[in-house]
């Protein structure tokens, strides 16, 4: 897999979550694919149907979409990261944040990892994604 691959997977994924196409999602994302979310957004995801159902109801609810600010890919851990904005009309809201994809053997996104470009939370001991396996992934503290 290489970069311009895992470049397409991700701009592809944001059309998916636009359309609200699952097709579309089926193109890029594994059927086990696991959407990890920040505290507090009942996350993590399991699966393409839930993906699809959860951004779906966010289009429907908030006409929001979704656009690819930049993109960058690392053949060696078959990883790629992604700046992106959320427009949320419904709701007067933009936001901005950055997701790390990892890519299984067939070269589809396996996991999805969301960060929001935002305060941290002084309220809470551990400003981190919820359910996500820091301590088995060997991350820091």
């Amino acid at each position: 897999m290489n970069r311009a691959d895992m470049e397409a997977a991700v701009r592809l994924y944001f059309q998916a979550c636009n359309k609200v196409d699952r097709d579309m999602f089926a193109q890029c994302l594994s059927e086990e694919v696991v959407h990890y979310l920040a505290t507090g957004m009942h996350g993590p995801i399991h699966g393409i149907d839930p993906v699809v159902e959860r951004w779906g109801a966010d289009v429907q609810a908030n006409s929001s979409y979704w656009t690819v600010d930049a993109v960058y890919a690392d053949e060696q851990t078959r990883t790629a990261m992604c700046e992106w904005t959320g427009v949320k009309p419904g709701l007067g809201k933009v936001l901005r944040g950055a997701e790390v994809y990892r890519f299984d053997d067939s070269g589809l996104i396996d996991e999805v990892r969301i960060y929001y470009a935002s305060r941290r939370d002084e309220t809470i001991a551990a400003n981190e994604l919820e359910g996500f396996p820091y301590a088995e992934r060997g991350f820091t503290a």
